[in-house]
Parts: C-alpha cells; structure tokens; sequence
C-alpha cells in the first residue's frame, strides 16, 4: 500500500481525493491537513467526506505527520505548496503537486526546493488534458506560423487565478513548437484599438462563470478553415483519477520532476 497524505484536504480536490484514496486497492490515506484556522481542524477525514468515521484526524501541520507518509498530494496555494516543500523534501518524501498560479519567482524556487525527490508537477491531472497537450504540440508544429492560435478556458466562479495554469501550458506548447518566445508571443485578451493581428501570437483568453469544472479550447484560425482542439471536464474525477494515477508512478520514481506527460509515458525525458 502507497501511504499517502493530503495536504490541504478541505477544498474541493482535497475532498475528492480524500474520498477516492478511501475506495482504493493499492493507496491508503493515512493522514491530512488543513491550514490552522480552517474548521476541518480536529475533525476526522470521514465527517469531511460524508464516509463517516475513518480515525483519521485533519492536523494543521505537515511536520505531525509527514513520518506516515510515501507521498503527500498537495493542490493548495503557491505559497502553502513552498512551504510543504519545505517539509516533505527534508523528510525525503515524493510528492504529487497540481497547484497552479506560481510567479515566476515562486516557480523557480519551487522547482529549487523538490530537486532532491521525485515529483509529479502538472497544472492538470486529467488523462485527457494531458493527450491535448501532445495533440497542440503536433497541430502547431504541422500547421506553422499560418495559422493563428487562439487559447479559451472557463471555469467556475471560485477560480483565483487566471488564466489557468492549463491555459498557460497549452500556450507555452505551442509556443515551443513554433519557436517562438513565451513572452513575447502571449496575449492575454483584447481591448480596443489593438490593430491587425500580429502571426506570432497567441491569445489566452479566461472565462469565469457558474460551477464550470473546467473547459479548454485551442484554436487554429488559417485562411479558409479553422481547427479546433477541446477539452471539457465534467466532474473533478478526471482530475482526481489522473492524481491517483501520478501517486502509483512518483511512489517508484527516482528523484526529479516529472509531469503527467511522464506518468503517461508520452515521454521518457524528465525537467
């Protein structure tokens, strides 16, 4: 059994996630946290996810029971997600991390702090997404500079950040598969008189509305007809499943960063 903490498991993926480990074969949950103001402190994981008493308390701090773990799943803030680095990395644990919304700052220190042990990091667990973004890497390096690219993602009114970190990954594919600079190639939106469309572009474009779990759309515009690639997810499962997915490969990784394209095995080579 793959011991597995949660780190942050009051939120909507913590829950989820929480209560699939539960129904598991191969990974137990063994503990959880949640920051020290939250509600879910001193309750049982159970009470949280409607599975009633598992005897498994929420602690506010990783430290009480990071020595339980193989793995601790983490889909929190960028700040929290550095400090559980922190932690998890100085006990030698892997850890699976879906966090979106690091600056560049944060990214590289984050990035810094987990070298030492092997780390699932994607900004999407879904299996789906993860064929997408093998699937842009190859239109755009088909289709080439004529066609223009054009990135729009929905999601529910709770989202902080935007746009999303799978929005932004798309982009930063297909940026590097036409050569471009990231920087200089990201647009994100439009307002007013913003003059012809520029062929090195690429438009991000964040929608937030609803409960909208989570919708990508990138499109190839060329002269004459227009190409589509879609993304709808309509429940947080195809994020979770794919997080279980990551636990069972990161638990016998060598250290290093990894992402899902990895756990897929749509590619071999790590960051």
């Amino acid at each position: 059994m793959i011991k597995t903490v949660i780190y942050g498991v009051a939120g909507r993926m913590g829950r989820r996630l929480a209560s699939l480990i539960t129904e598991s074969n191969d990974i137990e949950l063994v503990g959880a946290t949640e920051c020290r103001t939250n509600p879910a402190v001193g309750k049982d994981i159970g009470e949280l996810t409607g599975l009633g008493k598992l005897g498994i308390t929420v602690v506010p701090a990783l430290e009480e029971i990071i020595r339980c773990a193989d793995v601790v799943v983490d889909f929190t803030t960028p700040e929290a997600s550095l400090a559980a680095a922190k932690v998890y990395t100085s006990a030698g644990k892997a850890a699976v991390v879906g966090t979106t919304g690091f600056s560049d700052q944060q990214l590289a220190r984050f990035r810094k702090v987990i070298s030492a042990v092997p780390c699932v990091f994607s900004p999407n667990f879904s299996v789906g997404v993860n064929l997408l973004f093998k699937l842009v890497e190859e239109a755009a390096r088909t289709l080439g500079e004529d066609f223009d690219i054009e990135i729009v993602e929905s999601h529910h009114r709770f989202k902080k950040d935007a746009p999303s970190g799978t929005a932004k990954q798309l982009a930063h594919i297909a940026a590097s598969a036409l050569g471009y600079d990231f920087d200089q190639a990201a647009v994100y939106g439009r307002k007013g008189l913003t003059g012809e469309r520029k062929r090195n572009q690429i438009g991000i474009h964040a929608v937030r509305a609803g409960d909208s779990v989570g919708e990508h759309t990138v499109l190839f515009g060329g002269i004459g007809e227009r190409i589509e690639l879609s993304h709808r997810a309509s429940s947080r499962d195809a994020f979770a499943q794919g997080a279980l997915r990551a636990v069972r490969f990161v638990a016998r990784a060598k250290p290093g960063l990894y992402d899902m394209m990895n756990v897929l095995g749509l590619k071999e080579k790590i960051d």
